[in-house]
């Protein structure tokens, strides 16, 4: 079970970002299907997720730019281009297309036919729940 404080639960309750579709216990469930490429650690390094070496940490990933994390530097040049030159930001909408079809998301977002992402794993059917779970973790 994770543990939130009040205030941590206050602001999700009535921040604009604490609005979704999707279900966070489900996708707490869920959120395996990424564990084994991502993992949600905090700035202090209190772990939720255990840190997998291949992907970002996904701390903070509702709201932030896409292709922009302080210190990884394995994005593809796809998925930078798409957060610095579309302006792409992490919210339900970006994050469940993204996850069901990363290339193809990157290739209609950026407009380039080769665009692909480092991101093999198509997600089906649960990414609003896993957006909804992700979103808890975050300044």
């Amino acid at each position: 079970m994770t543990r939130f404080s009040a205030a941590a639960v206050a602001a999700l309750m009535f921040s604009p970002v604490a609005a979704f579709a999707g279900d966070p216990d489900a996708g707490a469930d869920n959120f395996r299907q990424c564990a084994s490429c991502h993992g949600v650690v905090d700035p202090d390094g209190e772990v939720f997720h255990r840190l997998a070496p291949t992907g970002p940490n996904l701390w903070g990933v509702a709201g932030r730019q896409a292709g922009a994390y302080d210190g990884y530097t394995r994005f593809s040049n796809a998925i930078v281009a798409a957060g610095e030159e579309h302006g792409v930001v992490w919210d339900e909408e970006s994050f469940v297309a993204y996850v069901e079809d990363p290339s193809g998301y990157l290739r209609e977002v950026t407009g380039e036919a080769r665009a692909r992402s480092n991101m093999n794993h198509r997600l089906r059917g649960s990414a609003e729940d896993i957006f909804a779970y992700l979103s808890q973790y975050g300044d």
